[in-house]
């Protein structure tokens, strides 16, 4: 048995554009988006109702599609990144990492030695794999969010740090972190989002943000790598020109 490919971590190496999907909190759902051809899932355990208990049959509803499992935690503590990882995610996601330390801390918790600290248990991606040790680093993806403007301003250091695959840029806490909550459509705010953008790309680093329908075109040639969507917004245009069009006919 060998380690399942991280498919959002090899596709990310290979130069091309990760297309990630989140809104899932039921293993049926991501079984039925499986067909879709989305890269990977994100499992929001910040915001959302995602816990421990939940993410083996998350992620193995992933795992049967090939799509990679990335899970946000509600903090940047080691203990739970690597149980998260114990638990099958093949991504991390963490919120609010504003220095270099702090960004060093993810990587810690989300490695084997001897790259960083991870407790040294199985999980459920190597049941099964001899060599887990040894190639479980190779396809764990690290990601950051730089979501507040003090992050913005400490990012050349954060870049430096190594083993972090995806540098994602928050629009709606970067925008309230300036003083515009709920307005990231301002100039200022939309100005930041781009120089950040810029600034991960000219580090030789890997980008990501939050895009929609409208705005993925926009992302993507601004470099963004990580391409983040929400499935509920698909629905609400999907209902609405529904309605719309049964409405027209009557």
């Amino acid at each position: 048995m060998q380690i399942r490919p991280n498919r959002i971590k090899h596709k990310l190496a290979e130069g091309g554009t990760a297309y990630v999907a989140s809104g899932f909190t039921h293993s049926d759902d991501i079984d039925a988006f499986g067909p879709a051809g989305f890269d990977g899932v994100w499992l929001e355990g910040e915001h959302g109702p995602v816990n421990a208990a939940e993410l083996g049959n998350l992620t193995r509803a992933c795992d049967i599609w090939g799509m990679t499992s990335v899970v946000r935690i509600n903090r940047n503590d080691q203990a739970l990144i690597y149980r998260t990882l114990d638990r099958g995610a093949q991504g991390i996601v963490v919120p609010h990492v504003n220095t270099k330390a702090e960004a060093q801390n993810v990587v810690d918790g989300g490695k084997f030695a001897p790259i960083g600290y991870r407790g040294m248990f199985t999980s459920r991606q190597g049941y099964a794999v001899p060599d887990y040790f040894d190639v479980a680093n190779d396809e764990t993806l690290l990601i950051v969010l730089i979501e507040d403007i003090v992050a913005v301003r400490n990012l050349d250091e954060i870049l430096t740090v190594d083993h972090i695959d995806v540098f994602f840029v928050a629009p709606s806490d970067l925008a309230t972190s300036m003083g515009h909550i709920g307005n990231i459509q301002l100039p200022e705010v939309q100005d930041t989002i781009d120089d950040a953008l810029a600034r991960i790309q000219a580090a030789g680093r890997t980008a990501g943000t939050l895009a929609s329908n409208d705005t993925a075109a926009k992302y993507a040639a601004a470099g963004g790598r990580f391409l983040l969507t929400g499935v509920g917004g698909w629905i609400a245009a999907g209902a609405a020109k529904f309605m719309s069009h049964a409405g027209g006919a009557t």
